[in-house]
């Protein structure tokens, strides 16, 4: 499946493009719509049969990518194509899109068929640590032993930490006991999974993510660790009993199952790519130029443990146009 790699490059990549003529507008509802849109365009043309599996929500949610769609080139019954699992956040951090602040990436996931955990649209908690730090964190440890783990395991003081933290309310007491451990906080307004990437890539100066935000997102940080030697652990937050119901409807039966990262993408093919739409510390986001656009991408594969950074010119359809560096 590695052939793909490239393919689904181009499929964030004009996701991003889409969005990012959006940025700065304050309507989110817009910027990710036009994601979608770019991203469902360029899925028709990959040779894959694939089914999304982490996508934007029901199929009378159009015209989000619902779980269950049906994507890639459409082909004669005789000429069968591969059966992929796809995962797709097609513009994570609509906020930050829609108010032209860093961290907005377009994101897609694929896997073979049963790849990816059928992720629930809940909450779920989460650890994230590069890969000096697996297998040494615990959800159910105090923050400040977590900590401590993490700071033998890089050979560094608690004091150097730097751990990420969706600035939400209910993160309040994970706040102040990350800083009475005494390592650093960085708080973001929204992008766990942008996030969860950037701790797993040494040389960063993030150390960790901590905190609760969303199940499929989750599970698309899985797919991206997989690929970079990451770790992280996971554990779905249900709410009340609809949520439990809908949970226990995608096959889930331990509600309090605690998820380790071959859990959540157990596939032994994988790809990740993302592409930035708005600046971040892995990526810049997209550029206009007179002559067409440039932007930045990663793409990761599990098969050759790699992880490449493409930096891409889209041309101007004007006949007078060339390349410039």
């Amino acid at each position: 499946m590695e052939e793909l790699s490239l393919e689904f490059v181009q499929v964030v990549e004009q996701a991003a493009i889409a969005a990012a003529r959006t940025m700065g507008q304050g309507d989110r509802r817009f910027a990710d719509q036009m994601a979608v849109e770019a991203m469902r365009k360029v899925l028709e043309t990959v040779p894959i049969a694939g089914t999304v599996v982490i996508g934007e929500g029901e199929r009378d949610e159009a015209p989000m990518l619902y779980i269950g769609e049906k994507v890639g080139l459409k082909r004669e019954a005789n000429d069968p194509l591969p059966e992929v699992d796809i995962a797709v956040d097609p513009l994570e951090g609509t906020n930050l899109c829609a108010m032209g602040v860093a961290g907005a990436i377009t994101v897609l996931a694929a896997s073979e068929r049963g790849g990816l955990l059928h992720a629930p649209d809940v909450y779920m908690e989460k650890i994230v640590v590069e890969s000096a730090a697996r297998g040494v964190v615990d959800l159910d440890a105090p923050v400040k032993d977590n900590l401590r783990a993490i700071a033998r395991r890089l050979e560094r003081d608690v004091q150097d930490l730097v751990i990420v933290v969706l600035d939400r309310p209910r993160h309040e007491k994970l706040i102040a006991d990350i800083r009475e451990a005494g390592a650093r906080i960085r708080l973001i307004p929204d992008g766990d999974l942008s996030a969860g990437i950037t701790a797993a890539v040494v040389g960063t100066g993030v150390h960790a993510v901590m905190g609760i935000g969303g199940a499929p997102e989750g599970v698309l940080t899985a797919a991206a660790l997989r690929c970079l030697n990451g770790d992280m652990l996971g554990r779905l937050v249900v709410k009340d009993e609809k949520q439990a119901e809908r949970v226990r409807s995608m096959g889930i039966r331990d509600l309090k199952q605690i998820y380790t990262t071959n859990d959540l993408a157990p596939g032994t093919e994988m790809i990740f790519a993302a592409t930035g739409v708005t600046d971040s510390s892995l990526m810049k986001g997209v550029r206009f130029f007179s002559y067409g656009v440039r932007v930045n991408s990663l793409v990761m594969t599990l098969a050759t443990r790699s992880a490449r950074f493409i930096d891409s010119i889209h041309l101007s359809r004007r006949p007078d146009i060339g390349v410039r560096l």
